[in-house]
């Protein structure tokens, strides 16, 4: 049987593809397999992000191909916010992003479509079934985008439960969103965008997060107010791609093997550039760091080589139970000619 594991992208409707280049001449029966490695300092952190695909009913181990345990690996499904009102403006003039007016800025009609295309192919795909946490940056924009996409059916209020967006929250004209029948969401600072001078990336309190969207865990922010972002100083972007290192550092902390993460185009654009593609095929280190687009997703398995994380398998069988002789037939073999 043939099958392809790859780097999985999805940014409109129709145009879900799965994508692989072989850095080598081989057949396209043959698999391939491609490595991004992420060096700090040996001693303290290194972690790998894969993207293969392959036969493997004619595999051919050779020196590009890696194995790693399956308890050391991550599968993380990286997805840019939709359309904001502060991008309309922006993307054609620059400036427009220090506009107050853009304040925290929320989803366009058009961004809210986006959502639902994405939320279509999350469903369609199976993937909002193996999905076991959401992680989100405190936004408004990515918040949107993280409950329309994997959040529950319509709420009602006669439910038990607490919906993960009230009706019309940041002036989004929708009803509320059920937290019934879906991953958790979780929000967390480090994923921000780009930090300071722009409006439109300074967040809210979290008390006003927690009126919008009452069923998002907010737990993980110690602040109530903002206090990452500067109205003068602006985040450099050494300092931002550091701080997306210290989140995928962060990941390895938690038990979930399969993991969303709703964040911004320009933090995913300056962590992924800086530490990831150096020592591939240039097509593969443009399908990993090249911008996002609105509401893309793309998914990628990140490997812990470090031992980071110190979660057990929960799928490995240690054998010889009872207990036996089971002497290998190669080892018997080389025994067998000694003698």
């Amino acid at each position: 049987m043939s099958f392809t594991i790859g780097a999985f992208t999805y940014a409109h409707p129709h145009s879900v593809s799965f994508r692989s280049t072989s850095s080598s001449s081989s057949s396209s029966s043959s698999p391939s397999l491609r490595k991004l490695e992420l060096h700090l300092h040996p001693s303290t952190f290194r972690f790998s992000l894969f993207c293969f695909s392959g036969s493997f009913g004619n595999m051919d181990c050779g020196a590009g191909s890696s194995l790693y345990p399956l308890h050391r690996c991550k599968t993380i499904h990286l997805v840019r916010h939709a359309q904001g009102i502060h991008n309309v403006d922006g993307e054609k003039n620059y400036k427009a992003y220090l506009n107050p007016d853009f304040f925290d800025a929320h989803l366009t009609p058009l961004g809210w479509q986006q959502v639902d295309n994405l939320r279509k192919h999350v469903h369609s795909s199976g993937l909002i079934n193996r999905i076991d946490l959401v992680i989100t940056s405190p936004l408004l924009r990515t918040l949107q985008t993280a409950v329309g996409v994997f959040g529950g059916e319509g709420y009602v209020d006669k439910m038990d439960v607490l919906p993960l967006m009230v009706a019309n929250a940041g002036n989004s004209d929708r009803p509320a969103i059920s937290s019934l029948n879906c991953p958790p969401i979780v929000a967390v600072e480090l994923c921000r965008e780009h930090l300071g001078i722009h409006p439109c990336d300074k967040r809210r309190s979290i008390n006003d997060y927690e009126f919008a969207f009452p069923a998002v865990d907010f737990s993980l922010i110690d602040s109530n107010e903002d206090t990452m972002w500067k109205a003068d100083v602006r985040e450099t972007k050494e300092e931002l791609a550091k701080r997306g290192l210290e989140f995928m550092n962060w990941l390895w902390t938690r038990k979930e093997k399969e993991i969303a993460i709703v964040t911004h185009s320009g933090f995913l654009f300056h962590t992924l550039n800086t530490y990831f593609g150096n020592d591939c095929h240039p097509v593969m280190k443009k399908e990993i760091c090249k911008h996002f687009a609105n509401c893309e997703l793309r998914s990628m398995v990140i490997v812990d080589r470090s031992m980071t994380g110190s979660h057990a398998s929960t799928t490995n069988y240690p054998g010889n139970m009872p207990s036996g002789l089971d002497l290998p037939s190669g080892v018997a073999d080389e025994k067998d000619k000694e003698k």
